[in-house]
């Protein structure tokens, strides 16, 4: 039985404790598997009762969450307190945010939740408070490796039913791309992509289409000789270790619904590549997926949003379909299942 979801408060001064609150306010409505919040109670009811909304709070163990899912929203105290008000992050935020990511992967690890769904953060306010890394999934890799001894190589994926997409590399100025860009960094993210394809999406040979980085893939070098030296060679290689990959593609008839109907996943060689056609077609309900981790990590496709925390303006369906997809993925049989991603 799927062990209940694990779901990180964010950034608090953000919409992360909106959305969580106005999804557990429609579970029933959408059949949701039981999740519980990862911050501090007081802090959560607090909240609540500022955005109107009349929930029964219980502060629970992560054990104990699954029963008390259908009668009140549960809350796993992380023991940090929490006074950021919304649209206006404070000295607790960091901390807050940190200490619920780290229980959320410590209790999937021990196997007290199915999967870790989080929040969104405020990259700038961890990196003022001295937080290390560059983002939320590399540090989710690297509490992974400390509480396993096994180095985690997360690839992030953007997922929804039209489109899936997979940047390469990710948060790097553009002039920075070709020189980070190599033969091993894409036949790495290949594999990784098409192992968790099977593994967690249960796609028994999954369709990899491989964009290539210059306009027209290079022109066969005429526009950038990237796409021959890198790409090509990248792909070449993918292929002779059985995966189903091809590339490079002009990117600019990679979207198409034709197009998009032969690939399970597009590979991109740099951010807004992959995000820019993703959140043009799911703009609302897109989903982060970290793929190479030991355990299914999902994430609404958007930002913290302080204009509108605290509002009760802000729309949940992305934190839903991140949950759904976090069910899907943790819940899956073990005996391989013909779906599409």
């Amino acid at each position: 039985m799927l062990r209940p979801l694990a779901l990180t408060i964010g950034e608090p001064a953000g919409i992360g404790p909106d959305i969580a609150i106005a999804v557990w306010l429609r579970r029933a409505e959408l059949g949701l598997h039981p999740f519980y919040l990862l911050a501090s109670a007081d802090f959560v009811m607090w909240r609540a009762e500022r955005l109107g909304a009349a929930i029964p709070l219980r502060v629970v163990a992560p054990e104990a969450a699954a029963a008390a899912f259908a009668a009140t929203l549960p809350v796993v105290e992380t023991g940090v307190e929490i006074t950021a008000q919304p649209g206006r992050p404070d000295e607790t935020s960091a901390p807050a945010a940190i200490a619920s990511i780290r229980c959320a992967v410590a209790d999937v690890l021990k196997g007290a939740a199915g999967a870790v769904v989080t929040n969104p953060v405020a990259k700038n306010i961890l990196y003022r408070s001295g937080f290390a890394e560059p983002g939320h999934t590399e540090f989710l890799a690297r509490l992974a490796e400390e509480a396993t001894g096994v180095t985690a190589r997360p690839v992030m994926m953007l997922w929804s039913p039209e489109l899936a997409v997979v940047p390469v590399t990710i948060h790097l100025p553009l002039a920075e791309v070709p020189q980070r860009l190599s033969r091993d960094l894409v036949v790495e993210t290949g594999r990784i992509v098409a192992r968790d394809l099977t593994a967690r999406f249960g796609i028994a040979r999954p369709r990899l289409a491989v964009a290539g980085l210059n306009p027209h893939a290079g022109e066969q070098g005429a526009l950038g000789a990237e796409d021959q030296s890198i790409v090509a060679p990248a792909v070449a290689q993918l292929v002779a270790e059985g995966i189903n990959a091809r590339g490079p593609l002009p990117a600019d008839t990679m979207f198409h619904a034709a197009a998009r109907a032969s690939y399970d996943a597009a590979l991109c060689m740099y951010h807004d590549q992959a995000l820019i056609p993703i959140k043009t077609f799911a703009f609302d309900h897109a989903v982060n997926v970290t793929l190479g981790l030991p355990f299914v990590r999902t994430s609404p496709d958007h930002g913290t949003a302080f204009d509108i925390a605290g509002t009760g303006r802000a729309d949940p369906s992305s934190l839903i379909a991140a949950l759904q997809l976090a069910t899907r993925l943790a819940g899956r049989a073990a005996a391989p299942a013909h779906v599409t991603a």
